[in-house]
């Protein structure tokens, strides 16, 4: 019989790993915590789990930082009993276009800053959901006349939490 040997993990993979579950862990709390906010005005948010995303990124590097955007969107919603739920969808979409355009921007604009690529992908999040709502629940073109005042206000949390992200990966450097 054929002594069965198991290899040690490597210790910084398993460094890595810890990090990435406890930011997915704080993501979820946001996400949920947000959740319980009272609206800025239909379907907005601060996004505030987006900071982890944006840390997860600088951190961890663009393919943790889909899976932890991916997966607080989805083990999120379960906590809050949204899964499949219209609300999901959008918060989905909106997750989708925003990781997207982040990862496009810290792709190929090397010098934007964390601020710049928040006020990308929190635009891109906003214009997702609208495009959705419009598509799929509303139909009606007169929603677009929502846009612009949301866009604001997309900026607005977009700024703040990319200049938080820029706080914590400041401080949580080695």
């Amino acid at each position: 019989m054929k002594e069965l040997t198991l290899e040690r993990p490597i210790l910084d993979d398993l460094h890595a790993q810890a990090r990435w579950l406890s930011l997915l862990l704080a993501a979820i709390a946001l996400h949920v915590f947000e959740s319980a906010l009272p609206n800025l005005g239909p379907w907005f948010k601060p996004g505030l789990a987006n900071i982890v995303t944006l840390v997860t990124l600088v951190m961890l590097g663009p393919r943790a930082a889909i899976s932890l955007a991916l997966g607080r969107v989805l083990l999120g919603s379960m906590f809050i009993g949204t899964l499949l739920t219209p609300t999901f969808f959008l918060s989905l979409s909106g997750t989708i276009a925003a990781t997207s355009v982040i990862l496009a921007a810290w792709r190929w604009l090397p010098g934007v800053s964390l601020v710049g690529i928040s006020l990308l992908g929190a635009m891109a999040h906003m214009v997702a959901q609208f495009v959705v709502v419009e598509h799929f629940y509303i139909q009606q073109p007169a929603l677009y006349h929502l846009l612009p005042p949301m866009l604001l206000l997309s900026t607005i949390t977009g700024w703040i939490n990319g200049a938080l992200a820029a706080y914590l990966c400041a401080r949580m450097r080695p």
